[in-house]
Formats: C-alpha cells, sequence, structure tokens
C-alpha cells in the first residue's frame, strides 16, 4: 500500500484522525503483523478520537467559561463545605442527562466560580452544549437585545443549551425588567435543560432579591 496516496485521500475526505492514525501505525514495525479488520478498527478508533476532540473544542469556545478548571483538579481538602461524593456524583453529568439543576452557594472566595465551570468543561467533554455568564452582564446583555431587535432571537439561543451556567447571582435586588428576563430564561428551561446557579446569598434570602410573590 502506497503512504503518500492513501494519506492524501484520507485527508481530502476529511478523515483527519483516520490520516493520522495512518501514518502512525506504519511508523510502527509490529503493524504489519494487524490484519485488515484489525486495521481498520484502529483507523475508525483514532477517526472516532479525533471527532469527540474536535466536539469539545468547539463547545469549550462556545461555552466562554470564565475559570480554566476541570473536575480532576478539585482540591476536596479545601475547607469550604464541599461534599465529596455528592460532587464526584454531579460529574457524571447524569444530572444533566435528568434535566435537573444546581444551586451553588458560600461566601466570597470559596471557589463557586470555579467549581461551576469545572461542571460546565466536563459537560462539554460529554458533548453537551453550554454556556457561561454572569448574572449582572447577562442582564446587561438581554437588555441591549430588547433595544435592538435580538431578545427573541437571544433567548431562544439561550434556550437550546444543554446547560447554563448563572455565575454571581445577587446580591441588587431585580428591576421589573430583569425580573421578566429570569421568568423567561426559567421558563424555557423547565425539566427541558438544566441551569448551574452560584451565588454568595442563602437560598433562603432569594425572596428578596426577586422582589416579587408571584416569581418566588
Amino acid at each position: 500500500m502506497l503512504t503518500h496516496p492513501t494519506l492524501d485521500l484520507l485527508t481530502e475526505l476529511g478523515l483527519q484522525g483516520m490520516a493520522r492514525g495512518f501514518a502512525a501505525l506504519q511508523a510502527q514495525p509490529e503493524a504489519g503483523s494487524l490484519d485488515h479488520v484489525e486495521l481498520l478498527g484502529l483507523l475508525l478508533q483514532h477517526e472516532k478520537t479525533a471527532r469527540q476532540q474536535r466536539r469539545f473544542e468547539m463547545r469549550a469556545r462556545t461555552a466562554r467559561l470564565r475559570q480554566n478548571a476541570c473536575v480532576e483538579d478539585v482540591d476536596y481538602r479545601a475547607v469550604r463545605g464541599l461534599d465529596r461524593s455528592l460532587f464526584l456524583k454531579l460529574t457524571t453529568s447524569a444530572w444533566i442527562k435528568a434535566r435537573h439543576n444546581l444551586i451553588v452557594t458560600g461566601p466570597c472566595g470559596v471557589g463557586k466560580s470555579w467549581l461551576a465551570c469545572a461542571l460546565g468543561h466536563k459537560a462539554c467533554r460529554d458533548d453537551f452544549s453550554v454556556a457561561y455568564h454572569r448574572v449582572p452582564r447577562l442582564f446587561a446583555a438581554l437588555a441591549l437585545a430588547r433595544a435592538t431587535g435580538k431578545y427573541a432571537t437571544m433567548l431562544r439561543a439561550l434556550a437550546r443549551l444543554d446547560l447554563l451556567i448563572l455565575d454571581d447571582w445577587g446580591p441588587e435586588p431585580l428591576d421589573a425588567e430583569q425580573r421578566r428576563d429570569l421568568l423567561e430564561i426559567v421558563e424555557d428551561r423547565y425539566q427541558t435543560r438544566s441551569i448551574i446557579v452560584t451565588s454568595q446569598l442563602p437560598v433562603d434570602r432569594w425572596y428578596d432579591l426577586i422582589g416579587s410573590p408571584k416569581l418566588s
């Protein structure tokens, strides 16, 4: 088999993973003992791995996570009240498949945003669509979208995400427009998509923050 024509053909067909795998196998003397079925299986595995990596990289870029964090780097020795067994369950992303939501609360500096981004990073690796937003900036972006006629488009984009990370919820009370924005986001995702919310405020103080019993 001619190496260069084969590599050229794989590249022309967009099979970059198979091309790299084929080149690597050609450099290994023991590859000559593989039969056609084994060789094809290895090349297909290379292609599958390459495509998974490309999807992850695309999802990670789109997510725009604030922290460069991953679940394998979590320090469980840090004093912040993190339940190790619970967090390890969250790293499976099964809760996203089940369309559940997650609230992370605690004082400033305990790593709430970092943990949320680590779970977001893992979700990207598990082939879920993710986006990170700081709540104040998201509300500002929605206000601008409303003024420029892009509000509905932005809401639809948020609704399609498998996981939406809302970081730094509070402490300022919401105004009427922000309450409507929050209602639209939550209604669009209710029992269909997942949300992570981080906040310095305990959940029992969120009623005052929202400022409307109808939304609480």
